[in-house]
């Protein structure tokens, strides 16, 4: 692919203030192209999505497309030139239908009427027939779809605008199966839609992409040719360095140690009759495929939802837990699937969100000074490498990446003995996992218990100390360290045992 294709960005720069999100960026993505946007959490994608689909204005450089100057001042803006976006940080309405959120904002009559419903849900269910999205209702609302499917649904809104540049922000991360997406990519790029693709999973780029910008620090480091180049050497353009060894060794035994957190026999939703252990120091992982019941036993635990049966055992007694607040006083702490709409508050500084925990118990007058926060949040900040010039930036304006230290900051702040922690890397950079791996076994080695859920296994056999797979609702396998393999866990995520496919109750 040569220059001065589709899209032309020429020097472009933003700045908030003093901080410098984008400091010169210079790339050309070209029609049938599927190019790559790379860089760890803070080098600059986010705000680049932004620019280009009309959310903020860069201060500085230029763009265009078809050889004409583009400046979009509104994603609306961005959709008539040509311009779409699925955004990491889903920006579905959760209280709309699928159908009116495919439809917005050219849903005719005013508020939804009874005799424009049907029209809407007819037209909702032909986009998303046209894209080979079968299973999902339009007559659905967004707050109750998995995370898959608004993902899904996310994607759809964006392909139904027939772009003529096509941007997919992590689009695989909630993803369980990517083929859909790769599918439909192929098919669109075969009638000149070119695609901007942001991810951290470099098999995938390698897979759909040609070319990959590079950015470190708001610069393009430079575009390359995928073919012609390793994953250290990216690495390298994005880092300035070689990677590092991805998962941290144990230090500390946990043989003999007091068991943590319990569930006996517990039920709540697609979950049934699921017992578990988890000891003092240990990490003990939970694999799954999407909706096995794995999302019921985590929000279980943090007593966002109900329990129809069993028992929570924390430190060997029965505890009640039916609300966040029973959980933390509990000892435990949740980080959740969603943070976006479940772990931060998006309009408050990050130095308020990560010191919520401790608000009313350090300030008289129910609220602290930035200083207090910032003195307060130190020590969780840096156990998660959350940097200090981001506390005083709103939630909104940090990065994926930054969000979630934040949000395992908070975490920390709780005191909490016990980490619940939802796929706590999804959509995140190798640097912020790295930061999250070492975090968590730190946590453990000073007797901290942790159950998480990761939809990559490789996490689950490197991290965990034992894993647990749920299928049909129920534990199909309890994997010891010393048998986990991504190809066991696989298994038995698919319901096979030892070659034997499981029997699910209903």
């Amino acid at each position: 692919m040569g220059t001065g294709g589709l899209l032309s960005v020429n020097e472009l720069a933003k700045r908030y203030g003093a901080t410098v999100a984008l400091q010169s960026l210079t790339m050309d993505v070209a029609p049938h192209e599927v190019h790559a946007i790379l860089g760890e959490n803070g080098a600059g994608k986010s705000t680049l999505v932004k620019i280009l689909s009309g959310v903020v204005r860069a201060n500085g450089g230029t763009m265009r497309l078809d050889g004409i100057e583009y400046i979009p001042h509104s994603i609306v803006d961005a959709r008539r030139a040509g311009v779409s976006t699925a955004f990491q940080e889903l920006s579905l309405l959760p209280n709309l239908t699928v159908a009116e959120n495919l439809l917005l904002p050219n849903v005719s009559g005013g508020p939804f009427k009874m005799s424009r419903r049907g029209e809407t849900v007819d037209a909702a269910r032909q986009v998303l027939s046209k894209f080979n999205v079968t299973d999902i209702d339009p007559r659905s609302r967004v707050e109750d779809l998995s995370l898959a499917e608004k993902q899904r649904v996310e994607i759809v809104r964006a392909f139904s605008h027939e772009p003529r540049l096509l941007i997919l922000d992590e689009p695989t991360a909630a993803l369980p199966d990517t083929t859909w997406l790769f599918d439909q990519i192929r098919r669109l790029t075969e009638t000149g839609v070119a695609i901007l693709y942001i991810s951290h999973r470099l098999g995938e780029v390698r897979e759909l992409c040609q070319r990959a910008t590079v950015l470190r620090n708001g610069v393009s480091t430079g575009t390359v040719d995928l073919e012609g180049i390793n994953d250290d050497e990216i690495f390298r353009m994005m880092v300035g360095r070689a990677p590092e060894a991805r998962f941290p060794g144990r230090t500390a035994s946990i043989a003999e140690r007091p068991v943590a957190l319990e569930g006996r026999n517990l039920a709540a939703g697609r979950l049934h009759d699921v017992s578990f252990t988890l000891q003092q120091g240990a990490i003990l992982g939970v694999a799954a495929l999407e909706g096995q019941g794995q999302v019921e036993l985590f929000r279980a635990l943090a007593g966002l939802d109900p329990i129809s049966g069993g028992t929570i055992l924390v430190d060997g007694k029965p505890t009640a837990i039916a609300s966040p607040q029973q959980a933390m006083a509990a000892g435990i702490s949740y980080v959740p699937e969603e943070r976006k709409i479940e772990g931060v508050f998006s309009g408050l500084s990050t130095a308020a969100n990560v010191s919520l925990p401790k608000i009313m118990e350090n300030s008289k007058a129910g609220f602290l000074t930035y200083a207090q926060d910032a003195r307060a949040i130190t020590e969780p900040a840096k156990a998660v490498e959350l940097a200090e010039r981001y506390f005083g930036f709103r939630m909104n304006d940090l990065s994926g990446g930054n969000q979630q230290k934040a949000v395992l900051a908070r975490a920390l702040m709780s005191d909490a003995r016990c980490l619940v922690m939802f796929d706590p890397t999804r959509g995140v950079d190798v640097g912020t996992k790295q930061a999250i791996y070492n975090m968590m076994r730190a946590f453990a080695d000073k007797g901290g218990a942790i159950l998480v859920y990761s939809s990559e296994l490789a996490e689950l056999v490197n991290l965990c100390d034992a894993c647990l797979v749920i299928y049909g609702g129920r534990i199909a396998a309890e994997v010891p360290r010393a048998e986990l393999s991504e190809e066991h866990l696989l298994s038995a995520a698919h319901g096979h045992v030892d070659d034997a496919p499981l029997r699910v109750a209903s």
